[in-house]
């Protein structure tokens, strides 16, 4: 059985035990956690959702907090103006396993959704009012 799950801007095919490097989730290395917005789920028979299939979910456990390999950013103005600028950029990850595909009863299942820090922030600050 595979599921395709939305989450951080991007879009992944999983399959149980598949191991993904997704946008840095409001979660600790060992919690589980749940994909709640879910595009496509097959094995027999595949279901289409329009745009998201009602009640479907993917499950996994976090398995660290990482950072990705560097990237710079280099610029270069030339002539009269001769300055120059290097930034070094490394984005924040999460790893994660996935453990289980439920087809359906995801709201049923009591673990808690996946949220990206932004989101979290977000809820963070609209609780306080």
């Amino acid at each position: 059985m595979f599921a395709v799950l939305r989450t951080g801007g991007k879009q992944y095919k999983v399959q149980a035990g598949d191991v993904l490097r997704v946008e840095k989730l409001d979660a600790a290395a060992g919690d589980r956690i749940q994909f709640n917005d879910i595009l496509m789920v097959g094995g027999d028979s595949v279901t289409v959702g329009s745009p998201l299939v009602a009640g479907a979910a993917v499950q996994a456990e976090v398995i660290d907090q990482i950072k990705a390999d560097k990237v710079i950013s280099y610029h270069k103005r030339r002539r009269k103006h001769s300055s120059q600028r290097t930034r070094g950029h490394r984005q924040k990850l999460t790893l994660v396993r996935v453990t289980d595909i439920l087809a359906t009863g995801a709201e049923a299942s009591g673990v808690a959704a996946a949220t990206g820090t932004a989101a979290a922030r977000r809820a963070a600050h609209e609780s306080k009012e």
